[in-house]
């Protein structure tokens, strides 16, 4: 069995794929790469059959009819060998700490192993300006396993995204999770969705993952947001109707969740409000109808007792309020 499968969804990633790819070969044998060609129209999938050709022991090419990147992420689990599964983006990378990574996870799996295995993520913009680290040292014992009841408060520009987990590929297949076929941004459905399930953690402070920001068309360029601002009220959705957070026990996980459901919608308030459009408008409201229908003390919670509810006034007041708070958000957060 390998150690780890990295599966790289790919949609006519042909410029950029093969730096993803080389980054995770320096992982060896105990490193299991499936890159999913989701029904590209450039030379991807010839790409990804070369590195399969020259890498039989390491990679595997699956090409399947365009799906999003969610069917890429459900294909590579369907296909995963590996003990433990991450997911990488085919215009990010990681950084040549990759072995040191996996030296990691191997002498923690020889240890009895953990549900979810956290590293930092690095934004990598495209002019160069606005790098910085997304680091979770103030919130989470370092180089041990741990469990929530450890963990501290997480910063409001922090938060678990797919590029800082890699999870226990069991848990994943025990909890069952389908990722939306079609949908952006649906990678926050697979971390928040997985998180009741996971108990032992383990960080390695250290910058993994490179996430490359700058990229024309990119999914979280701001005028891309602002169009596919409804997929992101789907996946807050999902989010928020995986599972009623009064069944989490443990006040430390309940503390998160309620941290990363805050963050999702926030960004669905901002981006269906920048939108502009009354379908928009109508949009959010319908969010906020089904939620409540789902839980209604905690959706509630959310739009009348938090922060948001600044940003959810009604006529140009509160669509002031979301230009600024969106560009206070950029500055502590270059997110785009």
């Amino acid at each position: 069995m390998k150690l780890l499968t990295v599966t790289v969804p790919c949609y006519n990633s042909q410029d950029y794929m093969k730096k993803c790819i080389d980054s995770l070969l320096a992982g060896g044998d105990r490193v299991e790469i499936i890159i999913i060609n989701d029904g590209s129209k450039d030379r991807t999938g010839d790409i990804a059959d070369s590195y399969a050709k020259k890498y039989p022991s390491i990679v595997r090419a699956v090409h399947q009819e365009n799906g999003g990147h969610g069917e890429g992420i459900n294909q590579g689990l369907r296909h995963a060998t590996g003990k433990y599964f991450k997911t990488v983006d085919s215009d990010d990378w990681l950084s040549p700490d990759f072995p040191r990574f996996l030296d990691t996870l191997e002498a923690v799996d020889r240890q009895g192993g953990v549900d979810l295995f956290v590293t930092n993520y690095y934004y990598e913009h495209a002019d160069g300006k606005g790098n910085r680290s997304i680091n979770f040292s103030n919130a989470l014992p370092e180089n041990r396993v741990f469990t929530w009841e450890e963990t501290k408060p997480f910063r409001v520009d922090q938060i678990l995204m797919i590029h800082a987990c890699t999870f226990r590929t069991a848990l994943l297949r025990e909890t069952g999770l389908e990722m939306p076929k079609h949908t952006f941004y649906e990678d926050n459905y697979m971390i928040y969705g997985n998180l009741k399930s996971a108990e032992r953690m383990y960080y390695m402070n250290n910058n993994l993952y490179r996430y490359f920001i700058g990229r024309a068309g990119q999914s979280v360029q701001e005028d891309v947001m602002k169009k596919r601002y409804a997929h992101q009220l789907k996946a807050t959705e999902l989010c928020f109707k995986a599972y009623h957070l009064d069944e989490l026990k443990d006040k430390r996980k309940l503390s998160y969740c309620k941290h990363e459901l805050f963050i999702m919608f926030g960004i669905s308030i901002l981006y269906a409000r920048l939108n502009g459009s009354a379908q928009a408008e109508n949009d959010l409201k319908q969010l906020w109808t089904s939620c409540r229908a789902f839980d209604a003390k905690w959706a509630n919670h959310f739009r009348y007792r938090s922060p948001l509810r600044a940003v959810c006034l009604p006529g140009r007041g509160g669509r002031g309020i979301v230009r600024l708070m969106y560009k206070l958000a950029h500055v502590v957060v270059r997110f785009n």
